[in-house]
């Protein structure tokens, strides 16, 4: 694998230059450009012309780099469906794996983009590459689909992304080799396993699943009650885990945006933009789950937050990784994982509950305390099994009274302006709230969420087309709005997952016949 220099360093001033003037009006366009000739050529020619009169900075980039498809024509509605029903819908998703299916193609020089070996699904819109835990859910809809060989490849690319890199990056673009994403590839590698009915996959993925664990808990055997480094934190000798970000500099993609709010940022400029990458590691990107004051980004404390649903997918890791070691014959190292599970689920149980609110919060550091700011995340305990009877039946209380919208699940209940706040709601929190309820039970709550976000997907379907990457979920129908950037089409994991809630409530209705 060769991974080219990322845009800021291979270009400098140019990338400054280019990020300060906004002249496009997504930051991530210029460094998804790919440069027509080598960037010491286009930085001598800008040297030479930066000063003149006549010079335009818009048209010297246009004339040096092929600029990045807007997406527009290929994810545009296929059609007016007015009168759009379960059927058509499934033929819509179907439709949409091949316009959002990618194949590996020669890389060109100086590209931000990693190439991989195998077919792949983009998310769709302004994302053009594969992004880490979109991919997860999306699986999901491909199998739900019958798409085993492009699970597969998808696999695949993950599995070689960790021997090239140690890591899964947020999306495979150079600008990203810095961060990861909720780490599911053992969540997909367990489903692969599934789909094919196949157990020698356990042995090999065990390498790679080894490999990446061992990323998000580098430095952990070192550190001691409180202690913290990088991604681990060590509570009373249990490992938990947190999100981080190996740089602290202004996001490429984003250059102009977070250098803007460091000049008005209390906290130092590279704590700021730590904080602001650690929260794309989330995926929540950004939500008042990782903010001191709402509405305001300069008061971000991303690393300072264990996050609840991270622990719990850590859980699923560990017990995962233990379930491969067994297919090896390894009992010692399965004893070993499944010990670490163990240990994180009693932490979870007693120091993630907020026993007066009756839900799961996040902790935080440096004291352990738990976070006044509750989220849809409460659900993800239930998700992984590890939620007592009585810790559940409050839970999904709350989410019931708490967070059940006219349009789905409320991801959080504060409106701060965030898209990963109310009035939005997002496909991948539906599966694992309405996976979670009915692991525990809760068959009505589960299959009325799961209803009100189908019916919501639909009546947007019904006026535009398309299928969204986040909806309002506060009035049905109604696009969402909020974040960095305009709601975006297509969508991966919103095809995914409205597919999945569709073949549930289908099955439900059938076993209450």
């Amino acid at each position: 694998m060769t991974i080219n220099i990322a845009p800021d360093k291979l270009f400098l001033t140019l990338f400054e230059h280019v990020q300060e003037q906004q002249i496009f009006p997504d930051s991530k366009t210029f460094v998804d450009a790919v440069p027509k000739c080598e960037p010491r050529i286009i930085l001598a020619d800008y040297q030479q012309q930066k000063s003149k009169r006549s010079f335009n900075l818009l048209a010297f980039v246009q004339k040096y780099f092929d600029l990045p498809e807007s997406n527009d024509e290929t994810l545009a509605p296929m059609s007016s469906q007015p009168l759009a029903d379960e059927t058509v819908m499934r033929e819509h998703i179907g439709k949409m794996w091949s316009r959002l299916k990618r194949q590996p193609e020669p890389k060109r020089a100086f590209d931000s983009l990693i190439d991989l070996p195998y077919e792949y699904i983009v998310p769709g819109g302004r994302f053009r590459e594969i992004y880490y835990w979109d991919s997860y859910f999306t699986l999901l809809g491909l199998a739900a689909s019958g798409e085993t060989a492009t699970i597969r490849a998808m696999v695949d690319n993950f599995a070689y992304l960790i021997d090239e890199l140690g890591f899964v990056p947020n999306g495979n673009r150079s600008y990203y080799c810095s961060r990861s994403q909720p780490p599911l590839f053992a969540l997909m590698v367990e489903l692969l396993v599934d789909t094919e009915k196949d157990k020698s996959l356990w042995l090999k993925y065990l390498p790679a699943l080894m490999r990446e664990y061992g990323y998000w808990m580098d430095g952990g055997d070192s550190l001691q009650h409180g202690g913290s480094y990088r991604r681990v934190v060590n509570y009373r000798g249990c490992l938990l885990n947190r999100y981080w970000d190996d740089l602290a500099i202004p996001r490429q993609e984003s250059y102009h945006e977070d250098t803007l709010l460091a000049q008005h940022a209390d906290q130092p400029a590279d704590q700021l933009y730590r904080n602001i990458r650690a929260a794309c590691e989330t995926g929540w990107d950004f939500s008042s789950r990782w903010l001191l004051r709402d509405n305001d980004l300069t008061s971000l404390r991303t690393t300072d937050v264990i996050p609840i649903d991270l622990n719990c997918i850590f859980i699923r890791v560990e017990e995962i990784i233990a379930k491969a070691w067994a297919q090896a014959g390894d009992m010692k190292k399965v004893d070993f994982f499944t010990g670490r599970a163990q240990a994180r689920a009693l932490v979870i149980q007693q120091t993630f509950y907020d026993e007066a609110v009756g839900e799961f919060v996040d902790v935080l550091l440096p004291n352990f305390t738990t976070s006044e700011r509750g989220s849809i995340a409460t659900a993800w305990p239930l998700f992984v099994g590890v939620a007592t009877d009585a810790q559940a039946s409050r839970v999904a209380r709350r989410l019931d009274t708490h967070y059940l919208a006219a349009g789905g699940w409320l991801t959080t209940s504060r409106t701060s302006g965030q898209q990963w706040d109310a009035p939005n709601g997002w496909a991948p929190l539906q599966w694992i709230a309405y996976q979670g309820l009915l692991r525990y039970g809760f068959v009505r709550i589960a299959n009325t969420g799961a209803r009100r976000w189908i019916d919501n997907n639909m009546a947007c379907f019904k006026s535009t087309g398309m299928l969204f990457e986040k909806y309002d979920v506060q009035r049905l129908g109604k696009q969402a709005e909020g974040g960095e950037y305009p709601v975006q089409s297509g969508f991966g994991w919103t095809n995914a997952i409205l597919l999945c809630l569709m073949d549930g409530l289908s099955a439900s209705d059938e076993a209450a016949q």
